[in-house]
């Protein structure tokens, strides 16, 4: 008796489980591995500090980006103005000033997904921005000891 009780309950728990994890809805999923895009060691004269979020509904409803917002005015993004179906993909863009120095933002994204916590995704950008040391043509140049 104890172990077809203990089956039926066990049983019950595995099926709400299962559907609490089959949520209904857009959900979104960025392709960049911790949702984080990493500049690296970067010029500020080589490079025009765009870089690009992809992601995909893969819910089975129509995602909707409702709001953007960067930490600073340092980071400018941009969103898709359309509903995004589910299975289709589409980016969020970040233009960041390249300013010298390390770079360490973050970007907010407000959504409709079910499976993001109240509807919210946080996107981070890193990396470290360098300025090329300017090379004067009429400084002597230094000769070592054995020259």
């Amino acid at each position: 008796m104890k172990r077809i009780l203990f089956f039926a309950v066990f049983s019950f728990i595995s099926f709400i489980s299962l559907t609490a994890f089959a949520q209904k809805g857009p959900k979104i999923e960025f392709k960049a591995k911790d949702n984080t895009i990493d500049y690296g060691k970067v010029y500020k004269d080589n490079d025009n500090g765009v870089r690009v979020f992809e992601f995909t509904n893969t819910g089975d409803a129509p995602l909707i980006i409702t709001n953007v917002q960067s930490t600073c005015g340092c980071t400018v993004p941009s969103k898709p103005k359309e509903p995004i179906m589910p299975g289709k993909s589409d980016k969020i863009e970040v233009k960041y000033n390249m300013a010298t120095g390390p770079i360490r933002k973050s970007i907010t994204v407000e959504t409709n997904a079910v499976n993001a916590e109240g509807g919210k995704v946080h996107l981070k950008i890193k990396g470290e921005v360098l300025e090329r040391p300017e090379v004067n043509l009429m400084e002597k140049k230094k000769v070592g000891p054995m020259q």
